[in-house]
């Protein structure tokens, strides 16, 4: 506690007020869902095989929403993951098909 505050001023500087609770459960949230997805494009890309178009289609799909969650975070660059993860080309171009 600093010295020049009061006992009780420092009291109400150390508590967190319910927006920065709120805030920070929604980033914990958000993380675990970028989590979830993420794990999900690793599963749809090892499944990935030669002229499967089914698991392509799941792959992009696992992907787009992967990219929409990041970018829910705040993240606009997929660059980094795209290599990271190694998202094969012929899975990007399938992005928005239906």
């Amino acid at each position: 506690m600093p010295p020049s505050l009061p006992p009780h001023r420092a009291l109400l500087l150390s508590v967190e007020t319910g927006q920065s609770t709120l805030e920070h459960e929604m980033r914990a949230e958000q993380a675990s869902a970028l989590g979830h997805a993420g794990r999900r494009v690793e599963a749809a890309l090892a499944a990935l095989t030669d002229g499967d178009e089914a698991r392509l289609g799941d792959a992009a799909e696992a992907v787009w929403r992967y990219f929409i969650q990041r970018e829910a975070c705040g993240l606009r660059d997929h660059r980094p993951v795209i290599r990271a993860l190694g998202i094969p080309a012929r899975v990007l171009a399938r992005l928005g098909a239906r």
